[in-house]
């Protein structure tokens, strides 16, 4: 992941209601895996990667899209 697909994804985020920092999970190493942690700060912060996945699941689930078929009005 690049800092524009963690935009992206911390973006998405927002719009579920869930605030979170998206960053490599080594600063170091941004190739390797990246998280979404509570904060910024990396001493105290919290990984809340799994609530986030958990939440983008519950959410996949909840969402209908349009259904196939005709609408036929009532006659009078």
């Amino acid at each position: 992941m690049d800092e524009n697909e963690a935009r992206q994804v911390a973006n998405t985020l927002r719009q579920l209601g869930l605030r979170g920092i998206v960053s490599p999970e080594d600063p170091d190493n941004p190739d390797g895996r990246w998280r979404v942690y509570d904060s910024t700060d990396a001493v105290t912060r919290r990984d809340i990667t799994d609530e986030a996945l958990t939440v983008i699941a519950g959410r996949s689930r909840q969402q209908t899209g349009p259904a196939r078929g005709f609408v036929v009005p009532k006659s009078r």
